[in-house]
C-alpha cells in the first residue's frame, strides 16, 4: 500500500469513527429536531 493509500485509510477510519462517536452520544436526534423546525419555518407551517 502506498504512502497515499494509508493516508486516505486513516482518514476514512477516522471519518467512520468520528460518525459513530455522534451517534453515540445521541447527536443525530438533535440534528434532526434542527432541521425540521428549520423546514417548518421556511415552509411557514411553524
Amino acid at each position: 500500500m502506498t504512502r497515499l493509500g494509508k493516508a486516505r485509510s486513516l482518514l476514512l477510519a477516522l471519518a467512520v469513527g468520528c460518525i459513530l462517536w455522534g451517534l453515540w452520544r445521541g447527536e443525530a436526534h438533535i440534528i434532526w429536531q434542527k432541521a425540521v423546525r428549520v423546514c417548518m419555518e421556511c415552509i411557514g407551517l411553524g
